[in-house]
Parts: structure tokens; sequence; C-alpha cells
């Protein structure tokens, strides 16, 4: 598709939000696996460490 501004590109004929709203849900998402794997290790470790 060839948008003829950069507010068309983000706009996407009118799908944007959802397009965007999708991207970003994914990279929360994607940012709270990560802090919870982070926890996770260090949890472990800990729990090592006692053994």
């Amino acid at each position: 598709m060839i948008w003829g501004s950069f507010a068309d590109f983000i706009n996407m004929n009118g799908y944007g939000p959802y397009v965007w709203g999708s991207f970003g849900v994914t990279f929360a998402l994607f940012v709270m696996e990560f802090i919870i794997l982070r926890r996770e290790k260090t949890n472990v470790m800990l729990f090592e460490d006692k053994s």
C-alpha cells in the first residue's frame, strides 16, 4: 500500500487503532513475560542458595 502521508500510514484507512492496539498489547505482554521470567529466575537462584 502507498500512503500519502505519515498520518495516513498511522490511520491505515481506518484500521489503525486495531493494528497499533494489537502491536501495543503484544509488546506489553512481551515486557510482562520478561519481567515475570526474571523474577522467577531470581526466586530459583535464591532457593538454590538456601539448599
